[in-house]
Parts: structure tokens; sequence; C-alpha cells
């Protein structure tokens, strides 16, 4: 049983590595930016549920960031530059410790399979952690099939780079406040619970030496190949 809850979350990782996570800085704000995470309306087993994460922090300075959350599973780390557009992540997990790397060529390839969103900014605006925020709703269509989501973000902390390698929040000039990650069934909502600003050391975008780098499919190779 623990095998399989721990391939299932691995397969739900190698969707978000591809990189659906990867928001890059822009130069604006140097600092940490911490959200809460929920998995709304699930069916799944709390077996399950009890491996993700419930929050995350984004650490960001110039055009680095960093993106880290952890759960009973283990630790992943996220690293993007926009401005040498590459993103690496960093898994940490079943006693193993695995870099997966990949370039400007890679990210616009999987950006390029993937749905083509429509953006529509509304005139709603709330605050969320003492930021003005803008409501947009991005409509997805794939397979002759449209979903909707709605997105709370704001251009005070950075700009429309801010989502680099992003291919559903590509389109939005700020950065995400409140939003939802889809993959397979799972939809995972996060919300910023407050804004830190700080200095960040070089080192927290640099790949740690006892990581070994490897790529998407020899990852999958590791368990069977059938994920």
């Amino acid at each position: 049983m623990k095998k399989t809850a721990a391939l299932f979350f691995l397969i739900f990782i190698i969707g978000l590595i591809t990189p659906i996570l990867a928001t890059a800085g822009g130069g604006k704000f140097e600092g940490v930016i911490h959200y809460t995470i929920s998995i709304p309306n699930s069916t799944l087993p709390e077996e399950q549920l009890a491996m993700f994460p419930k929050a995350s922090t984004l650490s960001i300075k110039g055009t680095n960031t960093c993106n880290e959350s952890s759960s009973a599973m283990g630790n992943v780390v996220e690293i993007t530059n926009y401005e040498k557009k590459f993103n690496v992540t960093l898994l940490d997990m079943m006693g193993k410790k695995i870099a997966i790397k990949k370039t400007l060529d890679e990210i616009t390839k999987h950006i390029d399979k993937g749905p083509k969103p429509s953006v529509q900014i509304t005139n709603e605006t709330k605050e969320i952690a003492g930021y003005k925020c803008k409501k947009a709703i991005i409509t997805l269509e794939k397979n002759g099939n449209k979903s909707s989501l709605e997105v709370w973000y704001t251009n005070e902390l950075g700009g429309k780079e801010s989502n680099f390698g992003n291919p559903v929040y590509s389109d939005i000039d700020g950065i995400l406040m409140e939003f939802t990650l889809q993959e397979r069934s799972i939809t995972m909502k996060y919300s910023v619970s407050k804004v830190e600003k700080k200095a960040i050391a070089d080192s927290a975008f640099e790949i740690p030496a006892d990581y070994k780098l490897m790529t998407q499919e020899e990852l999958k190779s590791m368990f069977g190949g059938g994920m």
C-alpha cells in the first residue's frame, strides 16, 4: 500500500515538473511569498490526500525563483531563472536526491503541446496579503472540451515575465496570488498567506552538490516505466 501511494505521488509530481509551477522573478521584488495549498472537492482517500503539501514558499531575487514545498513523501524544490531560461526540479524523497533540469527548448515544446489559454481580465479586485489584486478568467480548450480557471494576481511584485514557462498562466501580467493547478483529475488551490520582503542568498538558486542529475525518462524508469 505504501509503495502504491508513493507511485501515485510521483506520477503527480512528474506531471507538475513539466514545468507548470515555473514562476520567475522580474527584478521588482526580493523576498519570500508564502502560499497555503488545498485540494477542494477531492474524492481521494485520506491516505493519498495526506501525501500532498499543505503549504509552499516562493523565494524571488532578480530573475531567479525557488519554489519549495514539503509533504510526508519528501521535499520538492523548483528553481527557475527567467533571464537564462532554464528550470530545474529537485526531488528529495524515498531516500533519493534527484535533479531534473529542463532547457528553454524543452520548456517551449511542453508549452506548445498544451492547450492554448484565452485570458479575460475582469474589473474585479480584492486585497490579498496587503496587495491589490486583479481577477482574470482563463479559458482552456483541449480535445474539444472547454474549462475555466479563476486567478487573482498583482503586478506590484512582478510583471508578465513572472510566469515564464507556465503554459496556463503565461499571459498573466503579474505574480499569481490565488490560483489553481490541475494535473490529471486533481485540482490544487494556492492562496498567498504572507509576503515577506527580505534578502535571499544566491545559493538558494543553485543545485546542491549531493543531487544527481537525471532526465524525466530516467526517473520514470526507476519505477518500472509504468508512470
